[in-house]
């Protein structure tokens, strides 16, 4: 899937926030090696190498166009890599002491199952963290699919998005922390989100969950799509007058392997 750097960190604020509240929770004192499993563009990744200067941190993402906007931040910090990678086939290197996922395992059929493979695999001690979106059932995303699914656009979009199976809730990541033998926490945060501009929600979802559609459609149709969908985005979010109230959902799970 094409991935448009400049668009995704577009919001940057409300982006940013869930990875450092995630990222506050993980206690590893001087790391050795630190991985950022879906890195984006890399500028989250590069507040880690800022945070464990001694640490190896190597950030790890399938779009070559994310990858060449983060080279710009390894060029800053000499402990900072970026690898191309398809994480489905990735595994914690020896000496791995912390994980991060962060807004990338909700793209990953059957992710729960990589994340059983890559708990088991770290060594006592690690640190393993994620956050996925939890709101696939907010109106943002169900008239997504509902008008995809219309008689319109069903044939070119059939099968094209998922709906809430793409997570699990907070509670089923956190048995399978403490499955693996991790001392765990897992929670949900609903930020409110103010957001400015003329339809601001479809601008929000343009960088991540409309990508899927955009992807598939000619620019024609893509257009007449995001018109069609933006309408039923102005009657579910309306605007008030100090922007649009945009409610946003985040799973987090958080745990160290015991020793």
């Amino acid at each position: 899937m094409e991935w448009d750097p400049a668009k995704y960190v577009q919001f940057g604020d409300h982006r940013d926030r869930p990875f450092f509240d995630l990222t506050g929770r993980v206690h590893a004192d001087r790391p050795a090696r630190v991985v950022d499993l879906g890195c984006g563009p890399g500028n989250l990744t590069a507040t880690l190498a800022e945070r464990w200067p001694d640490a190896e941190v190597v950030g790890l993402d399938a779009s070559a166009d994310m990858l060449a906007k983060a080279a710009d931040h390894a060029a800053r910090h000499p402990s900072l890599h970026f690898e191309q990678a398809d994480i489905t086939h990735w595994t914690p290197p020896a000496g791995t002491d912390v994980v991060v996922s962060n807004a990338a395992l909700q793209w990953v059929p059957g992710h729960q199952e990589l994340m059983r493979s890559w708990l088991a695999a770290l060594r006592p001690g690690a640190w393993f963290a994620l956050q996925v979106p939890g709101n696939f059932n907010a109106p943002s995303h169900a008239l997504m699919r509902d008008l995809a699914a219309s008689e319109r656009w069903a044939p070119k979009l059939g099968g094209v998005l998922r709906g809430g199976e793409s997570v699990g809730e907070p509670a089923d990541y956190l048995d399978i922390l403490l499955d693996a033998g991790y001392s765990a926490d897992a929670w949900e945060t609903t930020y409110q989100q103010v957001l400015p501009g003329q339809d601001p929600v479809l601008e929000w979802v343009r960088g991540t969950a409309l990508r899927p559609v955009l992807n598939v459609l000619s620019p024609e149709d893509g257009a007449q799509f995001e018109a069609e969908y933006a309408a039923s985005l102005r009657g579910a979010y309306p605007q008030g007058r100090r922007g649009t109230i945009y409610p946003f959902r985040r799973i987090f799970a958080v745990g160290r392997k015991n020793e």
